[in-house]
């Protein structure tokens, strides 16, 4: 295994690929990075979290339980998946039974500033910049807007 860690927090156990790069601070619980992968700064990945091979994660990201990115996909500046839709009103408070999860296809690009609820997106998808996905994705395509929508096969 070879990492490149330039001062990373790693809090918990996590697993590695080869030739992964990691750059200063980020929080990284319990969650399983692939081979070629690339973390920015001030990026947190959750516990049980699967990040597929050769995908890259810019600064800012936020990446929760119950979320699998697929291989050779890009997760732009400051995106955030979310787990709990408040289905009671309000926050889960530790109740993760209300969580729900995410699932990236491979070849997905996720532009900065992207929400991505509680979903599904197949293979080769791109998320606009600034995007609400609020509904599983099953074409592949191009998405925008809030809530996203295909704005182009």
């Amino acid at each position: 295994m070879n990492i490149n860690l330039y001062s990373a927090r790693i809090k918990e156990d996590v697993v590695f690929g080869n030739k992964v790069r990691i750059v200063e601070p980020v929080n990284l619980y319990g969650c399983k990075i692939g081979s070629d992968c690339f973390i920015g700064p001030f990026v947190e990945i959750q516990k049980d979290v699967i990040i597929g091979d050769s995908t890259k994660i810019q600064s800012h990201t936020f990446i929760c339980e119950l979320v699998t990115i697929g291989n050779n996909c890009f997760i732009g500046h400051g995106v955030m998946f979310i787990n709990d839709l408040f289905s009671e009103g309000g926050p889960a408070q530790g109740n993760k039974f209300l969580w729900k999860a995410t699932t990236i296809g491979n070849n997905v690009s996720i532009g900065s500033n992207a929400t991505i609820l509680p979903i599904n997106i197949c293979d080769n998808v791109v998320i606009g910049a600034g995007s609400v996905v609020t509904k599983s994705i099953t074409e592949p395509g191009t998405y925008a807007g809030n809530p996203a929508r295909l704005i182009k096969k």
